[in-house]
């Protein structure tokens, strides 16, 4: 087990602490001398810029966003990982306790957002009297600690319902036994956050990476679209989920009082106060579109969202979309602290023919759901569908999924002889001799086949296309993560007015983000109209961490998250008195291309546990806190 870093100081401290006390005796000025790696709290809040240092440490829970090595798009059905043994099964597989948990990103773990909580807390308390004299900046600074603040109260209250509000940084001696708070009250405190946060950063422009306005008048439709939902009213869960009726503590995951409808029409209010904020901002890209681009086009602009305007290949202008983002820079990540996110995103989830490590590839099931180009959904039992699956699909697949035959970067220079064509290989090509060609792609490849994708496919969104760029240790790429965008908001929107009986309003702003992806706009009604938007957003927002949330609060986890997972396999027969392709190319003139979908065992075999709608609160913070109750189930 390697050192923690702060036993490698506790080591030297220890042995030279016998030396420091005898010089302390002999020299009493020692005592008085500053450390020369701490800013006093006087010195912070008396200047402006160190007051603003401050609040930028409070950014930096976010840590890698989206962008680490494991994705929460592999506890959904969006995707897989591939590497065993790093404790994705644990939930995946409806296993995890408080004891026993799975893996967690920081960006949501208990412990790590109360410590940012902490930090947002003293910058409120300490700011109302901060002796610099600049007005502007302290209401910039005030406004960013309480969104941060509701921010990672957001990220607790997602994961784990309601939990202790604490609203002051705690001193030594007080009591830190604190009761989880209703949901109601959380989502309460929460919007009263964000409400003061979008009041104090009206007129304030604030650089990429750093919250606004808009981003907290976002986040608010957001809170109250998941608080309107299924899985937070206490009547509808407890009828459809067994281990909510037992469930004591209901109030501190679910509404019971109030009505479903009210909350419904507050998040639709919410979200329209956002659009309104943003089409003033002029956010959004090409959301004004009354006719559906061609599919190029569509692939185009889906790609130039992804980008977020850091790609030489690809729109600048696609970084209209982003609201609030991680940006990322080639000095974002210490290069000795593994694993790597952000600028490494392309090697963490990359095909093992470029070198890069294939960690979170989309799955069959995220596949099939990206319906035709003209709208209709696909089919295996369609037999055009099935010998051609990866033909006339909606455009964001081309953008987002990676698949056999589906063109990519130059090859780095050992796999270029193999793949001159460079098109990616996840499938088994005769080789005219009564053998098999291994896909340069697959785990069967020579080139680092135990990064090889076990689903057969690998993401492509996110990374960055630029030819120039190979996704290795030398060649980082610099795209932003989306925390918030625009087309989000719009989705709430939709949503909202769906649950309110606005249908009309709900399928001109849905057909406005099909537009803009060259897909045809939808005439549906009622349950299939919603069916249509549920679809709409897993397609639109994949990989972005929105799956696992949907899933759950619309209570449909069971069928979708709680699905084993499906597997492509490829195999490329040679048609009668055709050559085979040296090196091997995708080519249907030669080969006649058989496609069957499998279940997929080999790292975890999935199944749903009701429990599995909350993470459950660690042992060791229950025993810390004898007040906190935990979540259903555990």
């Amino acid at each position: 087990m390697k050192n923690h870093p702060l036993s490698i100081v506790l080591k030297p401290l220890t042995v030279s602490l016998t030396l420091i006390l005898s010089m302390l005796s002999c020299n009493k000025e020692f005592l008085e001398t500053q450390p020369l790696d701490r800013i006093s709290a006087a010195a912070t809040w008396s200047d402006g810029a160190l007051s603003q240092a401050f609040i930028f440490n409070i950014y930096s829970f976010l840590g890698y966003a989206g962008f680490e090595e494991q994705g929460l798009s592999s506890y959904t059905d969006e995707a897989m990982f591939t590497h065993a043994g790093r404790n994705i099964n644990t939930f995946t597989e409806g296993t995890e306790t408080p004891g026993n948990l799975a893996w967690k990103s920081p960006t949501y773990e208990w412990g790590n957002m109360y410590l940012a909580i902490r930090q947002a807390n003293v910058a409120l308390q300490e700011l109302p009297k901060a002796t610099f004299d600049d007005k502007a900046l302290k209401d910039k600074l005030m406004g960013e600690a309480h969104f941060l603040r509701a921010y990672y109260y957001q990220q607790l209250l997602r994961f784990y319902g309601g939990v202790p509000l604490i609203d002051k940084p705690y001193g030594l001696n007080e009591d830190y036994a604190v009761v989880r708070s209703s949901y109601d009250d959380c989502v309460k405190f929460i919007v009263a956050d964000l409400d003061k946060a979008a009041e104090l950063l009206k007129g304030k422009t604030l650089e990429d990476g750093r919250t606004n306005r808009l981003a907290a008048l976002a986040l608010k439709a957001r809170v109250l679209t998941y608080a309107a939902s299924d899985l937070h009213d206490a009547a509808k869960v407890r009828a459809r989920v067994p281990v909510m009726g037992s469930y004591q503590n209901i109030d501190v995951v679910a509404y019971t009082t109030g009505t479903q409808a009210a909350r419904w029409e507050a998040a639709r209010v919410a979200a329209k106060a956002a659009l309104d904020e943003a089409a003033a901002a002029g956010k959004g890209y090409k959301l004004n579109l009354t006719a559906p681009v061609s599919a190029a086009e569509g692939r185009a602009n889906y790609n130039a969202v992804a980008m977020g305007g850091k790609s030489a290949a690809a729109d600048p202008t696609g970084a209209n979309d982003l609201i609030w983002q991680r940006t990322h820079t080639p000095l974002f990540t210490q290069e000795s602290n593994w694993p790597l996110g952000g600028i490494h995103y392309g090697i963490n989830n990359g095909p093992n023919g470029y070198n890069n490590w294939a960690g979170n590839t989309p799955i069959q099931n995220l596949v099939d759901d990206y319906e035709m180009m003209d709208g209709t959904r696909f089919d295996w039992n369609n037999p055009t569908h099935k010998a051609a699956p990866y033909e006339n699909r909606d455009p964001r697949f081309y953008a987002s999924i990676m698949y056999d035959g589906a063109g990519w970067k130059p090859r780095p220079p050992a796999v270029a002889g193999i793949d001159p064509a460079n098109q990616i290989q996840t499938g088994f090509y005769d080789d005219g001799r009564g053998g098999t060609v291994n896909g340069v792609d697959t785990r069967e490849s020579t080139i680092e086949n135990w990064n090889g994708t076990r689903s057969g496919y690998y993401t492509r969104k996110f990374i960055d296309n630029d030819p120039a760029l190979r996704d290795n240790q030398s060649s980082a790429q610099v795209i932003p993560f989306p925390f918030i965008r625009q087309t989000e908001n719009v989705l709430n929107y939709v949503e909202a007015c769906l649950n309110t009986g606005q249908e009309g309003e709900a399928r001109t702003w849905l057909n406005r983000i099909r537009a803009r992806a060259g897909m045809p706009p939808t005439t549906e009604t009622g349950p299939a109209l919603m069916a249509r938007y549920q679809n709409e957003r897993r397609i639109e927002l994949q990989y972005e961490e929105h799956r696992y949330h949907d899933a759950r609060r619309w209570l449909i986890a069971p069928t979708t998250v709680g699905r084993g997972i499906k597997s492509i396999n490829i195999r490329a027969r040679l048609k009668p008195g055709a050559t085979p392709n040296v090196p091997y190319r995708f080519d249907k003139t030669k080969y006649d291309y058989i496609y069957t979908v499998v279940d997929n065992t080999q790292n975890e075999t999935r199944r749903w546990n009701d429990k599995m709608y909350y993470r459950p609160i660690s042992r060791d913070e229950i025993n810390r806190n004898s007040k906190l109750v935990q979540n259903p189930g555990y």
